[in-house]
């Protein structure tokens, strides 16, 4: 699965979203390089941007290349380009006829906020203490032993999550498979944050000190695993069929090597147009919830509907087994007396999403986790959304998806022989409802999340009764409107990203059989990556520096075709992995889009 290089643009003619806000604060702050500053025979590697002249950027590509450069992400907004290069060749690529100018990529760190994690109400010590989390690592639960499937845009090594050991990677189903330097690796930088917010710590963290440690970063569950499943590259790019896949590999391999994948996290949705009892992913997510894998899904971020006709829960939260989250505003303070419903969080009031109701809120609003530097969301929001110390904001029902799955983590250590539906009873039946603002079901559900109620809990009767999922819709409606595009070709109708027919039916029934993978094959063909791999972080190099935007280097994979098209997924509409905003403008009342 892959996508064009950059240095095919002159004959391929590729799609590529624009990364406008880093190139205005390029052209912004960053004077032309004056004059050679390094003899020729300088091979230190800087980082530059390339603004071509019109028409000729396919030229100062090759320009770069010649001089033994690395071509990063294209900036469209200036016609040009980020590149790593020897010192000593920029002052003559300067002065190359398809070079208009070269600029040092310098560091915009210095424009991150500060901020202190004790009065900071977005910061996860806030999040950890009002959640009730810090309790539970007080009694002695910190999620140890219990793996959290967290299929996303994969997770970066920064610090946080770079101990041996806490992350380990399951298939890289994404388009940046193909590339060795970028396989599951998380080069948009929304996976990373949701694995900070579940298991995040800190190398420096003591075990036994977790309460009270207002210097390291801690998530919710710090001693709990990572199972990094990556379905979406540096774009966003992802098909609903990958996402399938991905959910059927954790269900069937959930114990495989020493693995112990106890929760699902599904910071994501798709607005299908199939009720959840036919659709294919709610299908996929019952058959994991029916092997006892607790499911909690984002509800989604269209806001609140007050009558019937909205579009209701996002796919897969509006399926009635799986944790449906939704997210609370903790207001910029540090009571939890006047926290609300986030203005984003999508209510369960009717329309083709059903009636389901969100089943409870978690903290959603400008949370504070891990960020990857050189990332799409680092690079397009870092100016404004980035937190001293490596961090970044982020808000939407994802991160507040995310604090739920690592407060089951918690549960479940507490509680190992418990069902799943045990643990969505309990951390219901304790949530607590906001008195403040819009206080229906249909916002909030059972409330907001209320661990120091829920530990004392020492037995739970619960029980789900629903109409089960056929997953026999078709897969056209469970992408909604979420579409790969491939220079103005849509892949669309019952085709997965390779064009091999898909039998939604077919596929319902061998997931139900425990079949849907065989080896690494699904829907009848290999996924590249798809061989399990026992990987932590011991073994992994990580310069930190503009890898985000690289593809590899070759132009072409001949194992991807569909409609005679190479499919690079260069573009996506209604891409299904961001948050509802990852600005500094942390408290405004406006939803971030």
């Amino acid at each position: 699965m892959g996508a064009g290089a950059l240095r095919g643009l002159g004959s391929r003619g590729t799609q590529w979203l624009a990364v406008a806000v880093l190139a205005a604060v390029v052209v912004a702050i960053l004077p032309p390089v004056a004059g050679p500053a390094s003899s020729p025979a300088d091979g230190r590697l800087v980082s530059v941007i390339v603004q071509a002249r019109p028409g000729a950027l396919a030229a100062a590509v090759r320009q770069v290349e010649q001089v033994g450069g690395q071509v990063g992400r294209q900036l469209r907004v200036i016609n040009g380009f980020s590149a790593r290069m020897p010192a000593g060749q920029v002052s003559r690529l300067q002065g190359s006829p398809p070079v208009s100018s070269v600029t040092e990529n310098g560091p915009v760190a210095m424009q991150a906020a500060a901020y202190a994690p004790t009065t900071d109400a977005g910061s996860l010590y806030t999040t950890t203490v009002q959640t009730g989390a810090q309790a539970y690592w007080k009694a002695g639960y910190t999620g140890k032993g219990v793996d959290v499937a967290v299929i996303d845009t994969g997770t970066a090594p920064v610090p946080g999550l770079a101990t041996a050991g806490k992350v380990v990677n399951g298939p890289d189903l994404s388009f940046e498979s193909q590339a060795p330097n970028l396989r599951y690796l998380d080069t948009y930088g929304h996976g990373t944050h949701m694995a900070g917010i579940i298991a995040g710590r800190a190398d420096a963290a003591v075990a036994g000190k977790y309460p009270g440690d207002t210097t390291n970063f801690l998530g919710m569950a710090p001693d709990a695993r990572i199972v990094s499943v990556k379905v979406a590259d540096a774009m966003g790019a992802a098909d609903v069929s990958q996402i399938i896949a991905a959910i059927d590999w954790g269900v069937q391999n959930k114990t495989t090597n020493g693995l112990n994948i106890r929760v699902l996290n599904l910071s994501f949705g798709t607005n299908t147009s199939h009720p959840y009892t036919i659709d294919p992913l709610c299908h996929a997510v019952e058959a994991a919830w029916k092997q006892g894998i607790t499911v909690v899904a984002a509800t989604g971020n269209a806001g609140f509907y007050k009558a019937p006709g909205g579009p209701g829960l996002t796919s897969p939260a509006r399926d009635p087994y799986v944790i449906a989250v939704g997210a609370a505003d903790m207001m910029k303070t540090l009571s939890v007396s006047d926290d609300q419903v986030a203005s984003f969080s999508s209510s369960g009031v009717g329309g083709s999403g059903g009636t389901k109701n969100p089943d409870m809120l978690a903290p959603g609003r400008s949370v504070i986790s891990l960020a990857v530097p050189g990332s799409f969301i680092d690079q397009t929001y870092g100016a404004s959304g980035a937190v001293t110390g490596g961090y970044m904001r982020g808000s939407g029902t994802s991160q507040a998806a995310a604090v739920v799955s690592g407060a089951a983590a918690l549960v479940l250590q507490q509680h190992p022989t418990w069902t799943n539906t045990q643990v969505k009873a309990l951390l219901m039946n304790t949530a607590s409802k906001l008195k403040v603002g819009l206080q229906t079901d249909a916002v909030q559900g059972k409330g907001t999340l209320n661990l120091t109620s829920a530990l004392g809990v020492t037995n739970v009767a619960a029980a789900q009764a629903a109409t089960n999922s056929t997953g026999a819709g078709s897969l056209e409606g469970a992408r909604g409107s979420a579409h790969l595009v491939d220079n103005g070709v849509v892949l669309n109708g019952e085709k997965d990203i390779f064009g091999d027919a898909i039998s939604t039916a077919t596929l319902a029934s061998r997931r139900t059989a425990g079949t849907a993978w065989t080896g690494g094959t699904w829907n009848g063909r290999i996924w590249s990556g798809s061989s399990f791999t026992a990987s932590n972080w011991t073994a992994t190099t990580w310069s930190g520096r503009m890898w985000s935007g690289r593809m590899w280097s070759s132009e072409v994979w001949s194992g991807r075709m569909w409609s005679g098209r190479m499919w690079s997924a260069g573009t996506w509409t209604g891409r299904m992995w961001s948050g509802d905003g990852w600005s500094g403008n942390t408290w405004s009342s406006a939803g971030w889009n």
